[in-house]
């Protein structure tokens, strides 16, 4: 009769080792990845041949459409999220109850004048995400609501960074007066979204 060889039980162990230490891995990079979050609405920004990234962190968001909307993306962080708000709240002598700060902390990016932004807080969060404003946040020589945006989220954290997505077909004179008032505040350091050259 032929002799049956003993399992080799350490390889096995070894090996089921291996197996778990490479599933944490896999498991820990799943949920640390940030997703890079989709444009509220479609936005193909100038090409380039920049390869720089941007930073994953303290990143705050201004995304500029066709026809020349705004939006503003706030950064990630639930709390600094809510001082914001009660900030811009503050500025302009509107009030927020806790499920619209609660909605703010979620909310993907905000495209509306102040005078708005209750009833767009309080929408339910699938319509929340669907909406397409018909003005955008106001950013003209008269109406800055878009810099004050950027301004009191400096006055929150002043290690925030800005990013600027316009589209290629956004028409200058928008872009200028976002400049000029980003200027106003003295905020000069910020990344402008390409992208990469020869790619769509």
């Amino acid at each position: 009769m032929a002799r049956v060889k003993p399992k080799r039980h350490g390889v096995v162990t070894d090996m089921t080792a291996m197996c778990d230490v490479a599933f944490l891995l896999l498991t820990f990079f799943i949920l640390t990845t940030q997703f890079k979050k989709p444009d509220v609405e479609q936005i193909k920004p100038p090409s380039s041949i920049s390869e720089k990234l941007l930073p994953d962190a303290s990143l705050m968001t201004i995304n500029t459409t066709p026809d020349g909307k705004f939006y503003f993306q706030p950064v990630d962080n639930a709390g600094e999220r809510v001082q914001l708000l009660e900030k811009m709240g503050e500025k302009y002598k509107v009030s927020f109850d806790n499920n619209q700060k609660a909605a703010f902390q979620r909310v993907q990016a905000i495209g509306v004048p102040m005078n708005q932004l209750k009833s767009y807080l309080s929408l339910p969060e699938d319509e929340q995400k669907s909406y397409k404003s018909p003005t955008g946040i106001p950013m003209d020589s008269v109406n800055r609501q878009l810099v004050d945006w950027v301004q009191e989220s400096l006055s929150v954290n002043p290690n925030y960074k800005l990013a600027i997505k316009g589209d290629v077909k956004t028409e200058y004179p928008k872009m200028k007066s976002l400049f000029e008032g980003l200027r106003d505040i003295k905020f000069l350091n910020f990344w402008l979204i390409t992208s990469q050259e020869g790619k769509n």
